[in-house]
């Protein structure tokens, strides 16, 4: 009889689900996605990709970046995960840099959790006419006046409406931002995109100073809706025309967010969710010291119970010799 692994005990006492991370909010609690997190040196020993396809003109330096587009025109390159994302409230922290030896530089790279797939197209490289969310992290100005560039905005698309880019997604924009500074920075550029289902869509930026976030925007869902699909594929894409940059992703980090008091679904009382105080705090502390306790009972009721299995397997394979 073979013993049952720690990791499957944990799984079946429950305290697999434990959080991994510890989200900024005190309500909040993370789980890493493996499935949807990439990291030096990307490739496993075959050269291959576990969870992630790339294409197009991609280029990948295991011990530095994913180059989805090298600073020479007319290049795209894409990123896909293989599975879908189908976590209900998500966190995606994306570390990436723009930079090429250009003043005049183009076209841009896009964030994608859409419907479709490891599709090149005339938008950042991806196709248009897309199901999903779309980041565009403009650094071309083609017709947009009075909007400074970099520009970064998102698109909800409806599988229909095409990309407005004779004027840099203007008729297309549900948010943005201007990012001046965002190529070529002197810290480490990274975007944090944060979906709530039924509640809001944020998005905030890493390129002033280090550790220190720019909210780019913040969509609730009660005055928008947020038609994220079901089943959706997170990607990164890019593309360069007569204009040309180095678009490199460092790394992916994908986080599952739930809320650890079940009376509140959001992130606090920025959120319109009270968060408790003082004497209020205790029932909701007595609940999950509870809740700990029942799952530290049944850990070791597994224990026991493999240990007894495993005892009775040893001494009927000993009395089975003679």
């Amino acid at each position: 009889m073979r013993l049952p692994s720690i990791s499957s005990l944990l799984c079946l006492a429950g305290l697999a689900s434990l959080p991994v991370n510890a989200y900024d909010d005190e309500n909040v609690k993370s789980i890493s996605l493996r499935t949807h997190t990439l990291s030096a040196p990307y490739l496993d020993s075959d050269f291959q990709s576990r969870w992630f396809d790339f294409g197009g003109d991609t280029v990948i330096r295991a011990d530095k970046y994913i180059r989805l587009t090298a600073d020479r025109p007319s290049q795209q390159g894409w990123l896909f995960s293989r599975v879908p994302l189908t976590a209900t409230n998500w966190q995606i922290e994306l570390e990436f840099e723009i930079h090429g030896e250009n003043n005049l530089h183009g076209d841009g790279f896009a964030l994608w959790i859409t419907k479709q797939r490891a599709t090149q197209g005339p938008v950042f490289g991806s196709t248009d006419r897309f199901e999903g969310l779309g980041i565009f992290f403009d650094t071309y100005k083609n017709n947009r006046p009075g909007v400074t560039f970099p520009y970064v905005m998102a698109m909800m698309g409806d599988g229909s409406t095409t990309y407005d880019q004779a004027h840099d997604g203007k008729a297309n924009e549900l948010a943005g931002c201007s990012a001046r500074g965002l190529r070529k920075a002197s810290v480490p550029t990274k975007a944090r995109l944060t979906y709530f289902q039924d509640k809001f869509l944020e998005l905030e930026l890493q390129y002033r100073s280090e550790d220190s976030w720019t909210q780019c925007f913040k969509v609730l869902a009660e005055d928008t809706k947020i038609a994220i699909p079901s089943v959706a594929y997170l990607g990164l894409s890019a593309e360069t025309g007569e204009l040309s940059d180095n678009h490199d992703i460092i790394s992916i980090k994908a986080d599952n967010l739930y809320s650890v008091n079940r009376n509140s679904g959001g992130r606090g009382a920025s959120d319109g969710h009270s968060r408790s105080r003082g004497g209020s705090k205790a029932p909701h502390e007595k609940s999950s010291w509870s809740w700990f306790l029942f799952k530290a009972v049944l850990l070791f009721a597994a224990i026991a119970g493999a240990y007894l299995g495993w005892t009775i397997y040893r001494t009927r394979a000993r009395s089975s010799r003679f």
